[in-house]
């Protein structure tokens, strides 16, 4: 009986024929691979319309809880919640550190309603323009943290926004003070208008 001589070059074509088809199944299976859809953080607290979400900074956890004192008064003290709001605005906005990516522009729920779509998208095209993508949480990047804000001044004057005007509109300019100085902004000037019983955000220079 003849011993079969083994050929080389079919044994060569089928274990590259195999391991083609493995790497082409390996990258089928990863282009294929659900993506991982981030999660609306919980939100821990709420107040007249304000919310506390999970992930918050630290700093501005704190400044929440002083609006909740202020709010759950019966005489609101309104120069005192204009401040905090300042203060929690400037916090979330310029906090970049606890932003999934460029779309998770913070302290939108302080801005006047009808200016919010224009905030956003100023917000993405410039402050938040180069923050990295964490859906992964892996991110590297270093993203600044705001740890305190200081009202530098304050005073009511008159403003008009479109086919409106509030006599007593808040002009309040604040300086921020951040946890590593990265080279982000460090004082800002805001008007604060009074809109459906709240004081919300009209203007950020």
């Amino acid at each position: 009986m003849k011993k079969r001589k083994l050929n080389i070059k079919r044994i060569t074509i089928l274990v590259l024929t195999l391991v083609a088809l493995m790497v082409a199944i390996f990258i089928i299976l990863k282009m294929t691979k659900p993506a991982i859809e981030p999660k609306d953080p919980k939100v821990i607290s709420e107040i007249n319309g304000y919310i506390l979400k999970e992930g918050a900074s630290a700093y501005f956890k704190n400044v929440f809880s002083e609006l909740e004192t202020e709010l759950s008064k019966e005489e609101v003290d309104e120069k005192k919640y204009a401040e905090i709001i300042s203060k929690l605005f400037i916090s979330d906005c310029f906090t970049l550190s606890n932003k999934m990516n460029h779309n998770d522009v913070g302290g939108v729920q302080f801005v006047y309603e009808q200016f919010q779509n224009d905030y956003i998208s100023i917000a993405r095209e410039t402050l938040y323009n180069s923050i990295e993508n964490d859906i992964y949480g892996n991110r590297k990047q270093e993203l600044p943290t705001v740890k305190n804000v200081v009202i530098k001044s304050f005073e009511e004057d008159t403003y008009e926004y479109g086919e409106t005007e509030d006599k007593k509109a808040y002009i309040v300019v604040a300086t921020i003070e951040y946890d590593k100085d990265l080279d982000y902004p460090e004082e800002v000037s805001l008007v604060i208008i009074h809109s459906n019983n709240k004081l919300e955000i009209a203007k950020m220079d």
